[in-house]
């Protein structure tokens, strides 16, 4: 199947009103779930990987697997870089074959964002790949982040050039301290005033009616990731708790492989992405 990219994806799934599911992927196990389920479910998707998990995997072992998985799954795909940081690392991933990147800048004051994300995209631009950037900060846990400015917004995107980007709302990475309270008018002002793709990150946690909420608004694309590890290790608590002398990983990944293909599933619905191919 002919390669798509993220810029071409994540621009249909905006002119069309729903969002593309990026899941993080950990090992083969994740890997394979997403796959077979955004197949079976005919949805584009994109594969996540971060800095710490490109290097567990080994990246020449990722791409000759992204590369095979192109030709066994008829779904537009991407592979992606997830916040990287370091200029040098990113442009090193991007020449071996990365075909979408992000990078994360947002903890720079404005004007130094605005200069690495403008130095990435350029770099970028050589060897047509996608890039992602966040304005504002996304929060963790309990810390608060940065909450995106709609004017700034509209300025960062003409001044970098880039593609999709991250808006910080009210989300927060890992696992929500409480209830989310997300800025959804700041969010409509943001959409109004970009018209490149726009990116939620912390979408593991939301209600189902706030993911659709934000999607209508103009999110074209949903990462995910604490939810995976936790319904994949919660698979294999709980085989150990009735099989605790059992040590064939083959046996036992398979329960964490289910649980996570229930969370993978429901995604996929809640984004809209399903039949999108």
């Amino acid at each position: 199947m002919e390669q798509n990219t993220a810029k071409e994806i994540l621009q249909k799934a905006r002119a069309g009103g729903y969002a593309v599911p990026a899941f993080n992927i950990y090992n083969l196990e994740t890997m394979q779930v997403v796959l077979e389920v955004a197949g079976r479910m005919k949805s584009p998707v994109m594969l996540a990987t971060t800095p710490s998990s490109v290097k567990y995997f080994d990246p020449d072992f990722l791409l000759a697997l992204a590369g095979k998985a192109r030709g066994k799954y008829e779904i537009p795909l991407v592979f992606h870089l997830d916040h990287f940081k370091d200029k040098e690392e990113l442009k090193k991933y991007i020449k071996a074959g990365f075909s979408s990147a992000m990078i994360d800048a947002s903890k720079n004051p404005y004007k130094k964002n605005v200069e690495i994300v403008k130095e990435v995209v350029d770099m970028a631009r050589e060897y047509g790949v996608a890039v992602e950037a966040e304005l504002g900060s996304v929060g963790r846990g309990e810390e608060k982040g940065k909450l995106t400015e709609p004017g700034e917004a509209m300025d960062f995107v003409r001044e970098t050039g880039v593609d999709s980007l991250a808006v910080a709302i009210g989300t927060v990475h890992g696992i929500y301290k409480g209830e989310p309270k997300l800025d959804l008018n700041r969010l409509e002002e943001i959409s109004r005033r970009v018209e490149i793709p726009l990116v939620l990150h912390g979408g593991s946690g939301l209600a189902e009616k706030d993911l659709k909420e934000t999607i209508k608004l103009g999110i074209s694309k949903v990462n995910i990731a604490t939810e995976l590890k936790e319904a994949f290790t919660k698979g294999i608590k709980e085989f150990f708790k009735n099989n605790p002398g059992e040590n064939d990983l083959r046996v036992y990944m398979q329960e964490g492989k289910r649980n996570l293909e229930q969370v993978v599933a429901a995604k996929i619905k809640v984004c809209g992405s399903e039949g999108r191919h």
